[in-house]
């Protein structure tokens, strides 16, 4: 047989094989066996090393001719079956348009309840004028205690209620922070007053039971400026209290405490009438003037600056508005305790639609 006609019947068996393809895996393996390295295509062009030189050229093309049909006759039956297989689809996949939308991954998901009540913490503060800071979880002693007035003979400063780490060369302890009060130096000795700023953050304390977890989560604000004053304090715990349980009113009582870091101080209890159970009161945060040492401390004169500062625990605020019974279920990770207590995605708190709408 001449090489003439060799290629011939090479052609018209790939052609014929093309036609029978059944599918695309079928003709994908034509594909192959003619084009392949080791395809029949690529071995009558491997021949032409062993042909006289006055007849490889002419063979050449025919080869390739060869090749550009068979690669066309590929493509044109490969079109006709995907069109083919679209159209059994299309035939076969109908959708019911009367169905309802059935949820996706973003209608599945959840907000974790601490993360819902940051955000809402953080709008009804944003509406007062307050900024958001934040400082790093792991500070030094002089941070964290120091320079917040906290004695060194402190309960809070010995290491079965905080989180220690070695002793540095320059003879400072670094720890885990036991409050996010440290910020609150930070934003001081980095600016200058007016100070209005917001810190929540996660903390960290060597206690562990159905009340507290080892870390948690707090929120603390900070005002200074040439004239704030206890009356200014007090408002903007009402206010807050008012928008963060979606009450009209709200009654509330401040008592008498001591803190190193404020003077005077006071802790805040609340009516439970705002979380539907009247009769009782509920301690909801401390809070205090901020003492003249931690303003010196932070480089700022205390016969010029004053102002005050609070702290609440979020992991606490959440389980008051929510009715949540046991902290320790924040941190299971069991998606049907998250499933139920969780928020969808698209509840965004705001104070115009409702924090919790």
């Amino acid at each position: 047989m001449s090489a003439s006609s060799s290629l011939a019947a090479l052609e018209q068996g790939l052609l014929a094989d093309i036609a029978a393809a059944a599918d695309l895996a079928g003709l994908d393996a034509v594909r192959v066996a003619a084009l392949g390295k080791k395809g029949s295509i690529s071995a009558e062009m491997a021949k032409l090393g062993q042909l006289p030189a006055e007849e490889r050229k002419g063979f050449g093309q025919a080869v390739n001719q060869v090749k550009e049909k068979v690669a066309a006759a590929l493509e044109a039956r490969k079109a006709a079956l995907e069109s083919a297989a679209l159209a059994e689809r299309l035939a076969s996949e109908r959708a019911d348009v009367t169905l309802p939308v059935r949820p996706g991954p973003e209608a599945e998901g959840r907000i974790h309840p601490v993360s819902q009540v940051l955000d809402e913490c953080i709008e009804i503060f944003a509406s007062m004028g307050f900024e958001v800071a934040e400082g790093p979880d792991i500070e030094t002693d002089e941070m964290n205690f120091g320079k917040l007035n906290i004695p060194a003979e402190h309960p809070a400063r010995q290491e079965h209620d905080t989180f220690y780490f070695g002793t540095r060369p320059d003879g400072s302890r670094l720890l885990l922070r036991t409050h996010t009060s440290p910020v609150q130096i930070r934003t001081m000795q980095s600016r200058k007053p007016p100070i209005r700023i917001i810190a929540p953050g996660r903390v960290y304390r060597c206690d562990s039971d159905q009340t507290h977890t080892p870390m948690f989560h707090q929120i603390e604000g900070l005002v200074i400026d040439e004239t704030t004053h206890m009356g200014h304090l007090k408002w903007v715990l009402e206010e807050f209290c008012k928008a963060f349980f979606e009450v009209d009113e709200v009654k509330m009582r401040f008592r008498a405490s001591h803190f190193p870091f404020t003077e005077p101080s006071m802790e805040v209890d609340i009516g439970a009438e705002a979380i539907g159970k009247p009769g009782r009161w509920l301690e909801i945060l401390g809070c205090g003037m901020v003492h003249p040492n931690v303003l010196r401390n932070c480089g700022l004169d205390p016969d010029k600056y004053q102002g005050f500062a609070f702290g609440m625990g979020l992991d606490r605020l959440t389980m008051l508005k929510y009715g949540i019974p046991d902290l320790r279920a924040f941190f299971a990770a069991d998606l049907r305790w998250l499933r139920h207590y969780g928020f969808s995605v698209l509840d965004v708190p705001t104070l115009g639609g409702g924090l919790s709408s």
